[in-house]
Parts: C-alpha cells; structure tokens; sequence
C-alpha cells in the first residue's frame, strides 16, 4: 500500500441518560445552596472594606457566576472612531461580544450577547476583520456586523486540497454563490487556466492565504490561484509544456507525504516506478477518480479499470492533478531525493512516519510493521 492513511471521523458523545440528569440537579442544588451561603460571606466582607468593596462588586458575575447588573452596561451612541475588529471563525456571540468589549466598541459583553441572541440575523455574521465604531449601542454593533461591510477577508487554502474543498471553504468564509465557483471552474481559460490542463483547473489552484475585498467575485478569486501557480512554476524556469505533469506529479506527492522530508522521496519513488513501467499504485489516485476517501475503497475500486485514476489497473500517470499542492510539493517533484526506493508505506498513522523500501521484500516487511501498529491501536 501506499496511500497515506487517514484518522476516523470523530465519533458522536453518548447521550445522557435519566438517572444521571437527577443526579446532577441534586448537586447543582447543593452548589445553589452554598453559592447562597458564600455570597452572604461576601457581602459582609464588602460592607466592612467600605468603598474598596466596589471593585470586587462589579466581579461578583465571574466570582459567583450570577448576573451583574455593572458588566450588562451599554453605549448610548452613536458611536465614534471607526476601528477594525477582526472576528474569528467560528466565534460565538459571546466570543465576539469580547473581541468588540476588548476594542472598544461595546460597553460589555452581556450587552451585546443580548443583542447577538435577538436578532435573528446574527447568523450570518461571517469571519473576517469588520470596520466598527468606537462605543457603540451593542444593538447597532449587531447590525453592522450582520452588513459584512468588512475591511477585509482572509481565505486560507490549505495544501492538498481539492477544487471542490476549495469552493466549500471560499463560499463559507465569502458568503459568494457556490454557483458562481462551479460555473468559474467549469470555463477554466475564463480563469486562466491553459489549455495543457485539458479543461480541469484541479491542481492550479495554489493553496495560500488571500485577502478577499468586498467587491471580489469568484471569477476574480479564482483567477488569482491560477495566477500564484503559474508565477511559481515561472519563477522556478520549468517550461509551460511540463506545468501540468510537474503539478500532477506534486499532487500525488502532497497526498502522500505527510512530513515535508518524506516529500523529496515519495517523488524519487514515484520516478523510479514510472522509468520500470510499474504502476504507481497510489490509493489517494483511485480514491479521487472514485469520488470517496481512501479509507473507503474496497477491492472492487481496486480492481475498476474504468477509473481513469485507478494506478493499479493503467500505468504511468493518471490523467492530471489529483489536488492542488504547495510548494514544498512542488519543488519535491521537481528534486527529487536521490535513491533506489520503489515503495512507501505509513507504519504509525499518528505521527505519520514513513519507511522507504528498494525491494519489495522489504516493503512487506514495513507493511506488516503498519499492521502491527494497527492492531495495537485498534
């Protein structure tokens, strides 16, 4: 084997059953019941240090987890300075509410998780870094957020992603159309993409970070990818007829490699099987011509010779990139390590280690090592 394994998806938490539920409401009522006799405590404290009292008063929310009238203040408005907040991914209303209490813009955060949670658009508030203004009613901060007029976004494009990864992440973090990606890629020399490529633009879409302005489209994004990846492969002299092999032999590299030192060695290997007419064998290939992960095939997609990428059944290369790689992959495809190595197997799926074999005695050996780390960590 020499596909690069993947871990399970995360499995689903065991749902909570009855009997626990009473028995946590018994001890959520004794905690009730000694937070009563604590604050008591407190208060008393308070009444004797006098004014210094009012310091740990406006605490109390954090001290004993009950609401504080302080920390729920708000902004009268309209507010003033614009100042740019960047908001997470995957922020909660109350990770944003500290992100603007933090900038300035809000009072508190309570106000403005009170406001977040009653307005039904907050939903579509996106990533990103938003212009605000200093001091704000919480309510209109919601609402400036919910516009998305943004300064500006970042779309991060990891390597080893596939055209259809890349449109899931760009419409989430853009909000564009999903449709307006498929329609871009589906005219590929609309975004640059050479004729070489023979219609697919898998493969020239570089994975990098890009700063996406209010009026981008995905025209316009896309055709930046395409752009990245031919500046790359200029600035490396590699002639434009060889773009699409160099960027399909990388491909597999990225999809196999894990560690960028392994990176060199997996290409050294994929050249040496192609110079005997062996065939590659690489199951990330089958996996993407099959449209599953590579930890679903089964022998029958092993054994399908209608898929172009199958590289059990067709030697050579399959018919172009099977992802877009980085550079590191790149520049392995292009240098490879010198060596006699014709196999690779991944012996501990946690930490991704990989042994390199001439023979294929030797491979077996380092397969029954991934087996036998299989079976330990089963």
């Amino acid at each position: 084997m020499t596909d690069l394994f993947t871990a399970p998806p995360r499995g689903q938490e065991d749902p909570a059953f009855p009997e626990r539920r009473s028995s946590r409401s018994g001890q959520r009522r004794r905690r009730r019941s000694k937070r009563g006799r604590s604050l008591v405590v407190l208060l008393v404290a308070l009444v004797l240090v006098g004014g210094s009292g009012f310091a740990v008063w406006t605490n109390l929310d954090s001290l004993m987890g009950i609401s504080n009238p302080v920390e729920s203040k708000d902004f009268p408005g309209p507010g003033g300075d614009q100042i740019d907040v960047e908001i997470p991914e995957g922020a909660t209303g109350t990770a944003m509410g500290q992100e603007l209490y933090d900038a300035g813009v809000v009072a508190s955060v309570s106000a403005f998780t009170a406001a977040f949670e009653a307005n039904a658009d907050s939903v579509l508030i996106r990533p990103g870094t938003h212009t605000m203004l200093e001091e704000m009613p919480a309510r209109d901060a919601v609402a400036l957020l919910v516009k998305n007029e943004m300064a500006e976004l970042q779309l991060t494009i990891p390597e080893g992603y596939t055209a259809d990864q890349i449109v899931e992440r760009a419409v989430q973090v853009t909000g564009l159309p999903a449709a307006d990606f498929e329609a871009a890629l589906e005219s590929p020399a609309e975004i640059g993409v050479p004729e070489e490529a023979d219609g697919r633009a898998e493969g020239w879409l570089f994975p990098d970070t890009y700063v996406v302005k209010p009026n981008d489209t995905a025209v316009g994004l896309l055709t930046q990818m395409v752009d990245r990846t031919k500046g790359l492969l200029n600035g490396k002299n590699v002639p434009p007829a060889d773009w699409e092999t160099v960027l399909t032999k990388a491909s597999l590299v990225e999809r196999e490699g894990l560690h960028a030192e392994d990176k060199p060695k997996i290409a050294r290997a994929i050249e040496n099987r192609l110079e005997d007419s062996m065939a590659l064998q690489i199951d990330s290939a089958v996996a993407y011509g099959a449209g599953k992960p590579g930890t679903e095939l089964t022998d029958a997609d092993l054994d399908n010779a209608e898929n172009p990428y199958n590289t059990y059944e067709h030697t050579g290369l399959p018919p172009g990139p099977i992802a877009n790689p980085g550079e590191v992959s790149i520049d392995a495809a292009l240098n490879p390590t010198a060596g006699d190595w014709k196999y690779w197997v991944t012996v501990n799926l946690d930490t991704g280690e990989t042994k390199f074999a001439e023979t294929y005695e030797q491979h077996q050996e380092y397969v029954q090592e991934l087996l036998e780390w299989q079976a330990a960590n089963s």
